[in-house]
């Protein structure tokens, strides 16, 4: 059982009318307040850096929990697009992979770097997998409008061809349960659902996908011990997902650490119930039918003036306002937003 979200509501502090949470999210006073202590103690040279490095520990477990994998299947990384490198560059010379046509580039580019790409509409993609592809690669919810991939059915077509599945669930974790365990990869920058610092990003790697994968970024940070590794050869790194870790950003950690921990304390379950109620209420009220996500978009005449005018911060996508809907979220927001478009 989740916590009550009016509950907790009180341990942010949004300005009214902050609907752009697909963008960045807003931190809970918790990370809000350790990072200002961590800054303070930055300034004057109060403390050693470990413990800043403790929060990407924490970080690191709280994610694992939130996936429902193991914390040594887990790397820390600070973007999507700098976890996906090495698996894109690790593949076979002309390797085949597959993504929607709608995909988010940190999620397109570092494999057309390194692979052969064919994109496909969202909704033909798991038809597009065969036995020539090495790779399926989308994001469990677009950018772009907050549509839901058909993850079922690409993960069957994935399967009968033994290929990787890789997605990007940053705009997924934090409102959308999700068992990183059906996936060979997970890659979520962790500056919007889950409302952290940007430059904290984590990443569920099987040991399927790391089989084959170089760590091509390895640093005194991936090894076996970190704090044995700083001088000198040989190579010795970690043995399981570590070895992909990026030396931490700790500020970024340390207002992580405390948000995903609430975040799991909280449940996502009950985050998901919260945030896709107040996108069906924006979506009734503007006679549209609801979709199941927390990112939503309208196409109103003038809507990103109208909205901006009343104070409403969203964004505008492919020509037409997204509105996304999270735990600080109130129903006065929707109204609001309501009201601006319609009045």
């Amino acid at each position: 059982m989740g916590m009550d979200i009016a509950g907790v509501q009180g341990l942010w502090d949004p300005m009214p009318g902050w609907l752009d949470t697909a963008s960045y999210g807003l931190p809970p006073r918790p990370a809000f307040e350790d990072l200002q202590r961590a800054l303070a103690d930055w300034r004057v040279g109060r403390t050693s850096w470990r413990p800043w490095n403790d929060a990407t520990t924490r970080a690191r477990a709280a994610f694992a929990t939130m996936m429902g994998v193991p914390g040594e299947d887990v790397m820390v990384g600070a973007t999507v697009s700098q976890m996906l490198a090495p698996v894109a560059s690790s593949l076979p010379p002309g390797s085949r992979v597959v993504l929607p046509e709608e995909e988010f580039t940190s999620n397109l580019f570092p494999w057309a770097v390194s692979a052969d790409v064919r994109t496909v509409p969202l909704d033909h993609l798991a038809e597009a997998v065969d036995a020539g592809t090495r790779v399926v690669a989308f994001s469990l919810v677009q950018s772009a409008d907050g549509r839901l991939a058909p993850v079922d059915d690409i993960l069957s077509a994935a399967r009968a061809h033994d290929a990787l599945v890789a997605v990007d669930a940053s705009q997924a974790c934090g409102w959308l349960p999700v068992d990183a365990s059906r996936f060979d990869v997970l890659v979520c920058g962790a500056y919007k659902w889950l409302m952290a610092p940007r430059g904290a990003a984590y990443g569920y790697l099987s040991p399927r996908a790391r089989a084959g994968m170089r760590p091509t970024a390895a640093n005194w940070y991936a090894g076996s011990d970190p704090g044995g590794s700083f001088y000198g050869p040989p190579l010795r790194l970690a043995q399981d997902a570590r070895a992909f870790d990026l030396s931490p950003a700790w500020f970024c950690q340390v207002g992580a650490a405390p948000a995903l921990e609430l975040l799991n304390e909280i449940g996502i379950e009950a985050v998901h119930a919260h945030d896709t109620a107040l996108a069906a209420r924006f979506l009734t009220a503007l006679d549209r039918e609801p979709t199941g996500s927390a990112i939503v978009t309208v196409d109103f005449p003038d809507a990103e003036r109208r909205l901006e005018a009343a104070g409403i911060r969203s964004s505008v996508r492919a020509g037409k306002v997204r509105a996304s809907f999270h735990l600080y979220t109130t129903p006065d927001d929707v109204d609001q937003a309501v009201k601006a478009l319609t009045a």
